[in-house]
């Protein structure tokens, strides 16, 4: 969406991924060293989308506002068809409906999105 993108600066926390000429996208993790790095940087930023990482566990953990991108045969913590957990309470879960159906979770986390951009 590029109304979105032209809002939003997009921050990579893979390791190892190339984001060159993608519109908006930094890739942060070029210095990070360790976790420790890995959770400053969090510290840092509005929001964490992500898919079943460390990262959104580390988001979670810190209590940052996270969107988990949950996959249709997922884990058994997400409690199946749930849109938050106990876990970490500023975790919003959006869920697969099912297998390869990843277009409406991200028609779901672009609506959301707006809303959440005002």
């Amino acid at each position: 969406d590029l109304q979105l993108n032209q809002k939003i600066q997009w921050v990579s926390l893979q390791k190892d991924i190339k984001v060159d000429g993608l519109p908006n996208f930094l890739n942060a993790m070029i210095p990070v060293q360790n976790f420790a790095d890995t959770a400053a940087l969090v510290e840092k930023l509005d929001l964490v989308i992500s898919v079943d990482t460390s990262v959104a566990h580390l988001a979670g953990a810190m209590g940052k506002p996270v969107w988990l991108l949950n996959r249709f045969e997922s884990e058994w913590r997400w409690m199946r068809n749930k849109t938050t957990t106990p876990w970490y309470p500023s975790m919003r879960i959006f869920n697969e409906p099912q297998p390869g159906c990843w277009a409406s979770v991200l028609g779901q986390v672009t609506q959301k999105l707006r809303e959440y951009l005002g």
